[in-house]
């Protein structure tokens, strides 16, 4: 396990103690993270940040499914489905990053990379858009990755 992982477990299990504090500390279940899939490396992000006492939150710039289909039973009792299912478009800025974060006053932006997986041409503009902004925009591909650039940035 690297550093940046027992770090965040050490934080998760003391956010618990705090939480709960009759409960004996060996009785509590501890939290297992690991960052091989992007959902766990968000969760693993996100949990590390607010944990440090810094605001972060997922974006979910995917859109949405309209279902405007009706059943119904006709006159001689077959059901009958009528109407259609359609895909609206998000309303978030194209390319925009996983995580949206704010540590220490900076507007912080996260993309969650894992394995062959390579930013589009709009996240490469909404990364410059970010960074001409005075915000920072950092690529997570593993928690240790995170970890180091959150120590070099934040942690003096």
């Amino acid at each position: 396990m690297s550093n940046g992982m027992k770090e965040l477990c050490r934080l998760s299990h003391e956010m618990k103690l705090q939480k709960y504090p009759a409960v004996p500390a060996e009785w509590l279940v501890k939290t297992k993270y690991n960052d091989r899939t992007a959902n766990g490396l968000t969760r693993c992000v996100i949990d590390f940040l607010t944990f440090k006492g810094w605001q972060a939150e997922r974006i979910n710039s995917t859109g949405r499914i309209v279902d405007d289909r009706k059943t119904y039973i006709d006159v001689i009792g077959r059901c009958k489905t009528i109407g259609s299912v359609q895909w609206v478009k998000g309303t978030t800025t194209a390319g925009t990053a996983d995580i949206s974060a704010t540590i220490a006053g900076r507007s912080v932006k996260i993309e969650i990379k894992i394995g062959a997986d390579r930013q589009s041409h709009w996240q490469k503009s909404y990364q410059q858009l970010i960074e001409r902004s005075g915000g920072l925009y950092f690529i997570a591909k593993t928690f240790q990755d995170f970890y180091e650039w959150y120590n070099q940035n934040f942690e003096l």
